[in-house]
């Protein structure tokens, strides 16, 4: 690198490490609308910017922050390091020093005793927008919407004090409809969206909107800062995306004797098992169906629902996978939902062969089994006589020692047990139930003969 080059270099680095504040005051007179301004990022070594609509006629003018200040002015096109002394400059009886004619799209340079004051005029009347039409072009992407526009509007540009080009932000928005899920209502609602563009495009592309809708253009922020906003719709657009949102929830039996998943969250567990599907879908949708796997990658699927809800009971132990799937009327565009898996585990079945009803409440006075997925179930218990105590069908009840509404004598009875697992696996099973009385004074238990009676 030249020696020229590298002490103009590590002038800008200098200046841009300082960027003091302000020390005076910048206004402007004679423009017709007033003046944008914006503070740059502190990278770009500028103060300020500002956006004259028209900086024909306009006078810019530096009050210094004191009246005895010596105030140099010199002016740049691309970088601070080769800014040029300003001669014109000229002083007000108050001591304000102006330029009677600011200049258009060039960096200023104040040097107010040992502050300096970087700023940047643009004269927005060379980048004035002009919009004068937008239209949508035909649904071919499913995530994406094409807008061809039509109009002009050159980038805003500027330089940071060492001489990097820079744009300004227009700020244009795109507004349109869509669809969103309303996780309350579980439904979709038509919403309001927006998408904002730095510059002038002639083609924008936006998400693909859930439902018909117009495209409008509207802007820039210079234009809607004077009143003088600009806005462009286009015809109704055709949507063809899909999306949907899907729900599974599984019924609940909440038995403290059976043998649920091991793990929270998990579908299924032990059989039956009661599970509702259901989905929602946008407007572009016309085909959708549930379907149901042997493998996670749908290679096998053994049935097709075109049903937004189904309940299914689960009595086969097995893994299923399940999902959602639909597409627009010519396929084009498909949506699918998580896959859920639901595991339903092997049958087991223990039988406690003694309780103690009537001592201690809550404190096992019901006999029952411990279970697991079993779809079939039938209990008989009898006394010694034979005399059926109690009969029942759900595995998740049991037995409170009574008969005919009174607690039956301590002693020996007898249980029959018919069962189905989710497996296959069948059970007959009898064996004993000893019923033990405890005293609550001693704490010794009492054994006897039961009547039935």
């Amino acid at each position: 690198m030249k020696p020229l080059s590298i002490a103009i270099s590590l002038l800008a680095v200098a200046m841009l490490a300082a960027q003091p504040a302000m020390a005076g005051d910048i206004s402007f007179s004679g423009n017709s609308h007033p003046v944008y301004e914006i503070t740059p990022a502190r990278s770009t070594g500028l103060n300020k910017i500002y956006v004259l609509y028209d900086t024909q006629g306009v006078r810019m003018s530096y009050t210094p922050s004191s009246s005895s200040s010596t105030v140099e002015w010199s002016s740049w096109t691309q970088s601070a390091a080769y800014a040029q002394d300003v001669s014109n400059v000229q002083v007000d009886a108050d001591g304000t020093r102006y330029l009677s004619q600011v200049g258009s799209n060039c960096g200023y340079t104040l040097h107010d005793g040992d502050t300096y004051t970087y700023v940047w005029i643009v004269n927005y009347a060379d980048y004035r927008l002009q919009l004068s039409g937008i239209a949508a072009e035909p649904a071919s992407d499913c995530g994406t919407a094409t807008l061809d526009v039509s109009g002009k509007g050159d980038d805003i540009a500027y330089y940071t004090i060492t001489g990097v080009p820079r744009t300004l932000d227009r700020q244009l928005r795109v507004t349109y409809s869509t669809l969103v899920c309303n996780a309350d209502t579980t439904a979709y609602e038509q919403t309001d969206t927006a998408s904002t563009e730095e510059s002038f495009k002639s083609t924008i592309v936006v998400p693909a909107p859930l439902c018909n809708t117009t495209f409008t253009l509207t802007g820039d922020r210079f234009l809607d800062y004077w009143g003088e906003s600009q806005s462009v719709t286009s015809d109704l657009y055709t949507t063809g995306a899909v999306e949907c949102t899907t729900k599974v929830t599984q019924e609940s039996r909440n038995n403290d004797n059976e043998r649920t998943s091991d793990t929270e969250g998990v579908l299924g567990g032990s059989a039956p098992a009661t599970i509702t599907f259901s989905a929602i879908v946008t407007d572009a949708v016309n085909f959708h169906e549930w379907q149901e796997a042997t493998d996670a990658d749908f290679n096998n699927i053994i049935l097709e629902l075109s049903d937004l809800e189904t309940t299914q009971t689960f009595n086969d132990a097995g893994t299923y996978y399940w999902r959602f799937t639909c597409s627009n009327g010519g396929g084009t565009c498909n949506a699918v939902s998580e896959t859920y898996t639901v595991s339903i585990g092997e049958s087991e079945l223990l039988i406690p062969n003694f309780f103690s009803p009537g001592s201690t409440e809550g404190v096992n006075d019901v006999w029952k089994v411990s279970y697991k997925s079993l779809v079939k179930f039938h209990c008989w218990i009898f006394n010694s006589w034979g005399i059926q105590m109690c009969e029942f069908t759900d595995p998740g009840q049991g037995w409170d020692g009574k008969y005919k509404g009174k607690l039956v004598d301590p002693g020996v009875y007898y249980y029959v047990i018919q069962a189905v697992g989710s497996d296959g696996k069948k059970y007959k099973k009898s064996g004993d139930i000893n019923i033990l009385r405890y005293k609550k004074n001693s704490g010794t238990s009492t054994t006897g003969t039961d009547s039935g009676e």
